[in-house]
């Protein structure tokens, strides 16, 4: 019996279950192939670039569809750094913590941050799905002092009481008190 996309799971092999059907079949295309764990790599990425991040069930779908044992697929996936395990929000920021922005207050900016976006975990996303908070070693800027940058564009001498605004820019809402 074949199956269309709205088919129940059913007639679907387990281990594809939560993968889409163009990763499943570039899987199906790649697994017979010689040297077929070298496409690894690249089949992370797919669901990476699908997800915004590597759900664990994606990486047991893998490890059975490719017959590579799971072990290997994590590992794989945790050797390199491009690779993340936490969902990302739609909006990356990013705070600088270079000297020259740490003394100016860099600091106060990332706990502001946290607070109001209820994250405690770098790279971790905000509950609402818009925000992912991280820090920077030095953007480079250090006469705009301190820095942040939200996805491409760059905020200078940036205040805590400032944040609640520039987020507002982004789809922020604050929290509605009482």
């Amino acid at each position: 019996m074949s199956c269309n996309s709205k088919c129940c799971q059913a007639h679907k092999p387990e281990a594809n279950a939560d993968m889409p059907e163009a990763i499943v079949a570039y899987i199906n295309k790649v697994k017979n192939q010689p040297h077929a764990e070298s496409y690894l790599i690249a089949v992370l990425q797919m669901i990476q670039k699908h997800y915004g991040y590597l759900p664990n069930s994606c990486l047991d779908a893998v490890s059975q569809m490719m017959q590579i044992p799971s072990a290997k697929v994590t590992g794989v996936a945790t050797f390199y750094h491009f690779f993340t395990f936490i969902p990302k929000g739609k909006h990356t920021i990013s705070v600088c913590l270079g000297t020259a922005c740490y003394v100016k207050g860099s600091g106060r900016i990332v706990e502001r941050l946290r607070s109001l976006l209820g994250v405690s975990v770098e790279g971790e996303a905000s509950k609402d799905g818009l925000f992912t908070l991280q820090t920077a070693r030095c953007v480079g800027a250090c006469a705009l002092a301190p820095v942040m940058i939200i996805d491409e564009k760059v905020y200078a001498n940036v205040k805590p009481d400032e944040l609640t605004k520039i987020l507002g820019n982004y789809g922020y809402k604050p929290p509605k008190e009482g």
